[in-house]
């Protein structure tokens, strides 16, 4: 269906998921307007090297290189969405309201905090490139950082700081590293990667309030610090949607469907701020990596254009650089599932853990180094493939020839 040049699409959030819906709607051949609109004073850039090269000054900057201009898209920084009326197709900002034809919700997701992190001096919260840059400040030979949360940001920030020179104590509540995303058992190995480091790992330790001169924990003790960092996970950025009629779930996620549609007529949601039904898993997934961000806004596109997208059910993938180590992985893991080594976390080449569901479809991979296991590995994930138990956890043996 080809658009109607008088309509305007209204994109709220101008990052990765933002600017890339815009360049799909152009592809898909949208010809009416576009407004990106971004909370931030900065033009679109991409998160993952925040607390990567730019937090190191490798890098001066991650601006996005989509040309907008070229693509005539209208992008107005320094605007925040604070409201929405959908029956009237108006977004309230606090710049005043705008008009939509069509409305994409594209706000990621926000880090969440802890009791006395709000402005206080010294504490530190990693989200924005001017988040980046102050916490950039603030890691200089000889200082003191406490990391409150062992996740994947903490452990990229603990390995850029102690790369600084900075005497680093991180303190999770959980067990093991990672909670919540790998089991101990998988996490486990990755104790090490802290003590090697140089950094202090203090698990099962819950911390109960965070001050600009450290943290106080639960067992009466108390962490100095001349900066704190909380890195204890996030949450959809969707305040502002709350009484509007844009479904809202319990984690905070926009409830779109299979096609990204977002409730009302006219809305759609993508990235990190979206849940969304998928039949692979029997689940409804909110998938808060760069890849979603990547690929979801095709579908959107499509719909907003009156073409026919196939449902976005996409295999989850990760990846995170951190203490010299690239690790990445690809699908979902549940409690029922076998868990699989594949290799030695001692060894020198890597290593690998896979997750079989009961009928022995590989579920998930997690690769240490082994980014040959992690492409066969995904491949047979999107497949459903059945493996042999026995050739998973030979490393000598490719993934690719375990299927049965």
């Amino acid at each position: 269906m080809a658009a109607v040049n008088n309509e305007r699409v209204v994109i709220v959030g101008a990052g990765l998921a933002g600017v890339h819906t815009a360049s799909h709607l152009r592809d898909a051949g949208w010809q009416g307007g576009i407004d990106l609109l971004g909370a931030e004073p900065h033009r679109p850039y991409d998160r993952p090297p925040l607390s990567k090269e730019l937090l190191t000054g490798e890098v001066a900057d991650s601006w996005l290189e989509t040309d907008l201009d070229a693509l005539g898209v209208r992008l107005r920084t320094g605007v925040a969405a604070t409201g929405l009326d959908t029956a009237g197709r108006r977004l309230e900002t606090d710049a005043g309201p705008v008009a939509w034809d069509h409305l994409v919700i594209a706000t990621g997701a926000a880090p969440r905090a802890l009791p006395g992190a709000a402005h206080a001096p010294g504490v530190h919260l990693l989200r924005t490139l001017d988040d980046a840059r102050e916490l950039r400040a603030a890691l200089v030979p000889g200082a003191r950082l406490v990391v409150v949360g062992a996740g994947w940001i903490g452990a990229e920030v603990t390995s850029t700081a102690r790369a600084a020179g900075c005497e680093v104590v991180v303190v999770e509540a959980a067990g093991a590293p990672l909670p919540g995303v790998l089991p101990a058992e998988a996490a486990e190995p990755m104790r090490r990667w802290y003590r090697e480091s140089g950094a202090r790992l203090l698990t099962g330790t819950p911390v109960t309030e965070v001050r600009s001169d450290g943290v106080r924990l639960a067992d009466g003790g108390h962490e100095p610090a001349d900066a704190v960092l909380v890195a204890v996970g996030s949450r959809p950025d969707t305040g502002w949607l709350t009484g509007t009629g844009v479904p809202l779930g319990a984690d905070g996620s926009v409830l779109a469907d299979d096609r990204l549609r977002a409730g009302p007529p006219g809305v759609y949601a993508v990235g990190d701020c979206a849940s969304f039904p998928s039949a692979r898993y029997g689940r409804r997934l909110l998938v808060q990596h760069w890849d979603n961000a990547l690929h979801g806004p095709a579908t959107v596109a499509a719909a907003i254009t009156g073409g026919d997208p196939a449902p976005y059910d996409p295999v989850p993938t990760f990846w995170s650089r951190q203490f010299g180590r690239m690790v990445q992985s690809a699908g979902l893991h549940s409690p029922t599932d076998r868990l699989l080594h594949r290799g030695s976390p001692a060894g020198e080449d890597g290593w690998t853990v896979c997750w079989t569901a009961p009928d022995g479809t590989l579920t998930a991979v997690l690769t240490v180094d082994r980014p040959r296991d992690l492409a066969q590995g995904r491949r047979l994930v999107e497949q459903r493939a059945l493996v042999d138990p026995a050739a998973v956890a030979d490393p000598a043996i490719p993934l690719k020839r375990a299927v049965r």
